[in-house]
């Protein structure tokens, strides 16, 4: 019975009736209704709040309230509020669960906030105690909103696992079989990689500053605080890392890169880190591949029917040259992967070339690029084109040679497929030409380049609609100021981490090398520009006001990604 229950913060004897007495005061049920919850109280030995939160007579928020209250705690709701992934790291899951408790941040360097559903369970404060292993404060939070949050920062189903290349085949081995499953560092590393992950990371930064270790993630695009490390844990975490990723610990002067294969969930995939020396220590960044979980086939990249027409026309011909064009993570690779699906017959003998491979495919010869070995793109594509390939992927354009070896191939009745940092697809001849492609080459190898960006989506729970203005209008090519047109904004909540965003979309730019696009070869890139949409391109900017009055994306975050320039 609840009156025989110690609190966590008053003396034995605590009677039962107070709780009804501020539920009653604060009108959120009535004395018929608290009377016949303590007769059923009485009769199950079930606590009363989970008898009236049951019963639809009080809502689980509201009790909360009042539990913290009741017990001169605070109440805190976690929506808003950072979670420290430092501080959840030092209780063990099956602790979070048991006890439905959540660490939520460090009040100081002895002492943790943790956030419980149930303030009256002594033995569970004791364990909590025990198993933090620093001095707690607790504080009240709602039942279903610890959960979730529980089940978001431990992420019970995806286990972090790595992979090297012995355990690979018998099924991988747990990462904490490999180093103390006791140790801060560990824990720590294993919670933000799981929860970046989780979240749909593309980038982890390890960033080490004056007072602390920052640690952030890019999510669709955006940087976003995950958490800060104390200065004294930099140098057991930053170690864990090099660990994991088979560098030198004792370097710490000269920049080192390495690899991690794990697995989260089932699924595999590859971490990149870079380790880069700085004023206050060590900088590690992690860049995660997702594998073959992140291929989209064509249909679901979201081009406009002109766009998918053309690039359908290009990747169909029987040789030639296929460039996708656009900055570091937009994508460039699911793009080529997309054609390469189709492409994926049994009459074709289809070879890649990557760094590292992306996309794990059935049918396709996958070659890894291997610096250290002596396996540049170079190389391994002048194999390749020795070993009667159909269609080729070049995972990148890096250099003069590549490019020069891509090209020929596509003249030698080769398909080509490849990427190309540039910043729109007219510049992408200006880049080519610098690599010192002939443009001769050029106008007979080339197909047809698109150019791509990744917008944020609008989270379909909380995007708002508004009516565009006449700029807006003007901005989105309507003749007429007065048209009513129905835009949306971003606004935030829970399900977007209150951004107004969730996911991303892909901005299209598909330019076909015909007619007089191709004659300009020779042109400057605004002259490519203005031929092009002479016949019809449609541009980034486009693209970008198409999903926007679709209500994908917003108006503001088409600037965003496109910026000022047109060429």
């Amino acid at each position: 019975m609840e009156a025989a229950r110690i609190t966590f913060s008053e003396s034995p004897g605590w009677q039962r009736p107070r709780l009804g007495a501020l539920l009653l005061r604060d009108g959120l049920l009535t004395a018929e209704q608290l009377e016949t919850a303590l007769v059923e109280q009485e009769e199950t030995g079930r606590r009363l709040g989970e008898i009236l939160v049951e019963r639809h007579l009080v809502p689980s928020k509201a009790l909360a309230r009042v539990l913290a209250e009741q017990h001169g705690l605070d109440f805190i709701e976690l929506g808003e509020i950072e979670v420290d992934s430092e501080a959840v790291a030092l209780l063990p899951q099956k602790f979070a669960e048991r006890y439905r408790a959540l660490p939520v941040k460090f009040l100081n360097d002895e002492l943790v906030l943790v956030a419980v559903a149930d303030p009256t369970d002594v033995l569970g404060a004791d364990d909590l105690r025990l198993a933090v292993g620093v001095n707690v404060r607790f504080a009240v939070a709602e039942r279903h909103d610890i959960e979730r949050a529980v089940t978001h920062f431990y992420r019970i189903e995806g286990r972090l696992e790595l992979v090297d290349d012995e355990s690979h085949q018998a099924g991988g081995q747990d990462i904490n079989e490999l180093t103390s499953e006791s140790s801060p560092a560990v824990q720590l590393v294993n919670s933000v990689i799981s929860r970046a992950i989780s979240e749909g990371a593309s980038d982890i930064h390890f960033e080490p500053q004056a007072k602390h270790l920052l640690v952030r993630a890019r999510i669709d695009g955006i940087t976003r605080k995950l958490s800060t490390v104390p200065k004294a844990m930099q140098p057991s975490v930053v170690s864990r890392l090099k660990i994991m990723g088979e560098l030198d610990i004792a370097e710490r002067r000269l920049p080192q890169d390495g690899r991690v294969s794990i697995r989260v969930g089932g699924h595999g995939m590859d971490l990149r880190m870079a380790v880069l020396p700085t004023n206050y220590g060590e900088k590690v960044v992690l860049r995660i591949h997702h594998g073959a979980s992140a291929r989209l086939s064509l249909s679901d990249l979201g081009m406009s029917p002109d766009s998918e027409a053309a690039f359908l026309r290009a990747i169909r011909q029987p040789y030639g040259c296929i460039l996708t064009v656009g900055p570091t993570g937009s994508g460039k690779t699911t793009t080529l992967y997309a054609g390469l699906d189709i492409l994926n017959e049994e009459e074709r003998v289809i070879t890649t070339i990557e760094d590292p491979v992306e996309h794990q495919m059935a049918g396709v010869s996958q070659v890894e690029v291997n610096v250290k070995a002596g396996l540049t793109f170079a190389r391994g594509l002048r194999t390749i084109l020795r070993s009667d390939p159909d269609v080729l992927l070049v995972g990148e354009i890096r250099d003069e040679e590549t490019a020069r070896i891509a090209v020929q191939a596509a003249l030698t009745g080769h398909l080509v497929l490849s990427t190309l940092h540039a910043h729109n697809a007219a510049a992408s001849i200006a880049r080519l030409r610098d690599m010192g492609v002939e443009s001769g080459l050029l106008t007979t190898a080339v197909n047809c380049i698109i150019a791509q960006r990744l917008a944020r989506r609008l989270c379909l729970a909380c995007r708002e609609p508004v009516t565009a203005t006449g700029d807006e209008l003007v901005e989105l090519g309507f003749a007429r100021k007065s048209d009513k047109v129905t835009l949306y904004r971003a606004r935030g909540c829970a399900e977007c981490a209150e951004t107004g965003y969730r996911g991303r979309v892909a901005l299209y730019e598909v330019m076909p090398m015909e007619g007089e696009v191709r004659r300009r070869i020779d042109s400057s890139t605004e002259e490519i520009f203005e031929a092009a949409v002479a016949q019809g391109l449609r541009t980034l900017r486009d693209d970008g006001h198409r999903q926007a009055l679709a209500g994908v994306t917003s108006l503001e975050e088409v600037r965003r990604v496109t910026g000022d320039r047109l060429f």
